[in-house]
């Protein structure tokens, strides 16, 4: 910005500087005529960023300002652009017309765009939202409000750690943040959310966060005369975070925001629990490499037909149901749709029909609405009442709701249909928009632009006649208006009362009196017309934003109904059955299958298992096999089946009965977390730490490969520790444990609720064939090497390492000497032993009891010296 004296500065860089000044931390859009200029610093950004030319503007300085610019017309391309790499950008627009402006126009700043308020759905995927999200800490209690200003939602909760904000931080991924400076001040990395996440972070001022503020806030836009009305009376930190992202809005958007008319409380109460951990290992959303949706749970089950139905599906993967009856509601709608194929797929033909009513809502509410945009409004609602129809002949109790909520709208789609032509333009400033017959005013300025055309076709063919110019003919120019193109092999014939008014290189142009005054009345029919069709089309657009809350009602039940319909899709397409629940703690899967496993590789090809857990006798599953016999998956697809129960779809299997659990815990696979600097065993350990501190007694545990990330003995103490901690001090938390730790299935039978299961694996002399297929035991090999030899390691490494294990097997104190030591001295595990016992027995030496008792044995003074010297080897060996 100048440093220097600004006196002698125009007015309308005095102007723009004054606004800049008031706008200082965004990149400012400023109006002029057909194009947004920048200026100065902010110039040399766009330049730099947009790669656009660098030029300059006089303005009173001693050096030209520095200036780059964007066509009006394509803006919201250049400001996507911006705002998606962080960038605030301010759009100062002209006020008024500058063909009638008297002195400067008048300019203000009508809308600020950041990451988490780009209201442009071309730069969005219309499947996904676009969150804003406000946090705050409050007392040890962080506030965290949620907000897509182009779809309307809006929600608040509360969270008692950074690991809960995490979990949310997953489950929303906003693009922006704004915090208070309490949190972030609290260990949350900035640097990180940008890089990592693509997550732009800002600490707002002091005042945003006043709570009185913020109640007086909430209310006056709700309408509400107290915060019960709201369900925000005992959410003092989500309130204060709720306020301020409000407050934001109000500032940036600089509208009413009547498009957000409710305020949704998230209790974790009401939710299965998913933590950020489990939602990355089960793939719900997206893959774990690819992050792609296609291979997650999501590709399975959306086949949606409506953008709002696609949101909505995810949001209720992301957070399933725990009350038992509201789920059963939802399984009782998708088994009608499921068996009713004629009415689902009536459902599904008008679904794909309607455009994305939230969004559409948006930029109604917002004044950005154009012509085109009403039109796709007006046939989305024409479809409603045969949605209706078909929703009468339902009887599941969630459709009569449906059928209740879904608002006709027939005074909205009969208002658009009268007033807006079929085939109006994109933008609303170039006529053609209102219908015949809607405005009797604009029906006369019409008929007068179409008889002044055929005026000007009639003159033109009586001069043409009285001239002798054949190719006499009236065009026109937005410069020099109406008037007669001559061509110069005809110039000598042109009339007397002919007033040249252009030289063309092929001719000149020219006008007469006549023809002046028909333009005159042609042209100002025209933008009469034009502005007369403007001011129509803005009051049918305010007409329908009144009706926001009506609109946004029935959007909200058109989704629901396209998300049950495309469970009922799937449901039948991929033949699953509808889940058994009940709250006795037993999930009982019979032939249960991996959702996305299985669409992968064709259902004929995937082997189904069996899954028994319940809190008593069946509580955990200590699973070993293979390597690549499919214990990752079997593990995965329980969950995963109990997940897909929760949210009200049918599951893949013969039959389930499902308990209702409150969270899904998972640790499986290990990485890296370079990030953050965590080595991938201290990634694992965190994991397990965040499992075993709030799993409860209702929890489902996925536990893969505990302890693998170090060394042997280190990594088998802390699964034998877990196991034990799970079985004793977390009753009722079913739990499955894939291990390579063999020495775990010692735990069946001395602990009460603990059972082995494997992989089966068929041996065909040096050939092994994984079967796929769980039953009930043990398994003592992990074919490793096999597995090695499939992926193609040299033979000679794969010969030599069945030299090595072969080696290893024999002199492997744990699997040989330990377990005949503690069979020959009667080691017993009694069921009422304390933790100190089964410690000793994991870990004292079983070898030196057997050394004792040999030497106790042994009659010394009857050995020869060889004798002796053999038999003190003998001792050493053992002791190694």
């Amino acid at each position: 910005m100048p440093e220097e004296d600004l006196s002698n500065v125009s007015p309308m860089m005095q102007h723009y500087l004054a606004t800049k000044e008031t706008y200082k931390d965004c990149i400012l859009f400023y109006r002029l005529g057909d194009f947004y200029e920048m200026f100065f610093d902010d110039a040399k950004t766009v330049s730099r960023e947009l790669e656009l030319t660098l030029t300059g503007k006089t303005c009173g300085l001693k050096e030209r300002a520095p200036m780059c610019g964007v066509p009006f017309h394509s803006v919201d391309t250049y400001i996507t652009r911006l705002v998606g790499r962080g960038y605030k950008v301010a759009i100062c627009e002209q006020m008024e017309d500058p063909a009638t402006a008297k002195g400067m126009v008048k300019r203000e700043v009508v809308r600020i765009v950041t990451p988490g308020t780009n209201t442009n759905t071309a730069a969005i995927e219309e499947s996904e939202n676009n969150f804003l999200m406000c946090v705050v800490s409050e007392d040890e209690i962080i506030g965290i409000s949620v907000a897509d200003v182009t779809t309307g939602e809006y929600y608040v909760m509360e969270a008692l750690s950074l690991r809960e904000f995490a979990d949310a931080l997953a489950r929303y991924a906003p693009k922006e943040i704004l915090s208070n400076q309490a949190f972030a001040i609290s260990g949350v990395d900035s640097e990180d959310l940008k890089s990592r996440l693509g997550i732009y972070f800002h600490v707002l001022e002091g005042r945003m966060f006043d709570p009185a503020a913020a109640k007086k806030l909430l209310m006056e836009h709700f309408r509400v005369a107290s915060l019960n009305g709201l369900g925000l009376h005992d959410m003092t930190a989500g309130l204060s975070a709720a306020g301020a992202l409000m407050r934001y809005l109000y500032d940036t958007q600089k509208n009413t925001l009547s498009n957000i008319v409710e305020i949704t409380p998230v209790s974790t109460s009401k939710y299965l629990v998913i933590d950020s951990f489990t939602m990355r290992n089960l793939e719900l959303i997206v893959t774990l490499r690819e992050k792609q949706k296609k291979g997650s749970l999501l590709w399975v089950l959306d086949h949606t037909r409506t953008a709002m139905g696609a949101r909505m599906l995810k949001s209720m993967i992301e957070q399933p149901l725990i009350d038992r009856s509201l789920i059963d509601r939802r399984l009782d709608a998708v088994s009608e749709l499921k068996d009713s194929v004629m009415d689902r797929d009536e459902i599904r033909e008008y679904l794909s029909g309607i455009y994305d009513l939230e969004r559409l809502m948006c930029r109604v509410s917002f004044g950005s609405a154009n012509p085109r945009d009403l039109i796709a409004l007006k046939d989305s609602l024409k479809l409603l009442p045969g949605i209706r129809a078909v929703l009468k002949d339902l009887s599941a109790p969630l459709f009569k709701e449906l059928l209740n909520d879904i608002d006709p709208l027939s005074d909205i789609a009969d208002l658009i249909g009268r007033a807006i032509d079929d085939d109006a333009p994109l933008t609303q400033k170039t006529g053609g928009i209102i219908r015949e017959g809607y405005s009797e005013e604009a029906d006369e300025l019409k008929a007068a632009g179409s008889n002044g055309k055929q005026w000007l076709a009639e003159l033109e063919e009586k001069e043409r006649e009285k001239s002798g110019i054949r190719s006499l003919k009236i065009k026109f120019n937005k410069v020099f208006g109406y008037s007669f193109e001559v061509s110069r092999s005809f110039l000598s014939q042109v009339p007397e009362h002919f007033i040249r008014k252009q030289t063309l290189s092929t001719g000149e142009r020219f006008v007469t009196e006549e023809l002046n005054n028909l333009a005159d009345t042609i042209l100002n029919a025209e933008e009469k017309l034009k502005n007369l069709e403007y001011a129509l089309f803005d009051e049918v657009r305010e007409h329908c934003a009144e009706a926001v809350g009506r609109i946004q009602k029935t959007a909200r039940a058109l989704s629901l109904l396209d998300c049950l319909q495309s469970l009922a899709y799937v449901a039948e397409k991929n033949r699953y059955s509808r889940p058994k629940l009940n709250e006795d703690g037993i999930i009982h899967i019979r032939a249960g299958r991996h959702p996305v496993v299985e669409k992968m590789l064709g259902e004929e090809n995937f082997i189904s298992n069996d899954v028994l857990l319940d809190t008593g006798k069946n509580m955990i599953s200590i699973i070993t096999g293979p390597n690549m016999a499919g214990k990752s998956t079997y593990m995965r697809q329980t969950a995963l089946i109990v997940l897909m129960a929760h949210l009200g779809s049918f599951v893949p299997a013969e039959n389930a009965e499902i308990s209702i659990v409150d969270r899904i815990f998972t640790r499986v696979g290990a990485s890296d977390d370079l990030s953050t600097g965590q080595s991938t065993f201290m990634v694992e350990m965190t994991e397990v730490a965040n499992i075993l501190r709030n799993a409860t007694s209702k929890s489902l545990l996925i536990l893969d490969e505990i302890g693998r990330g170090t060394s042997t003995f280190d990594g088998l103490s802390i699964a034998w520790a877990v196991v034990e901690f799970l079985s004793r001090k977390r009753s009722g938390a079913r739990t499955l444990f894939a291990t390579h730790y063999h020495e775990l299935t010692e735990l069946e039978g001395r602990l009460k609720n603990v059972n082995n299961y494997c992989f089966a694996v068929k041996e065909k002399g040096d050939d092994v064939v994984f079967l796929r297929k769980v039953v009930r035991g043990s398994s003592d090999r992990s074919y490793g090497i096999h597995v090695a030899r499939l992926a193609g390691v040299p033979d000679e490494v794969v010969e030599r390492s069945e030299e090595l294990l072969s080696e290893l097997t024999k002199n492997d104190i744990i699997s040989g000497i330990r377990r005949t030591a503690l069979r020959e001295n009667g080691w017993e595990y009694p069921e009422e032993a304390g933790e100190e016992y089964y410690q000793l027995s994991l870990f004292d030496n079983p070898a030196k009891s057997v050394v004792e008792e040999k030497i106790r044995k042994a009659e010394i003074s009857r050995m020869t010296p060889v004798e002796a010297l053999n038999f003190l080897f003998e001792l050493q060996q053992m002791l190694k």
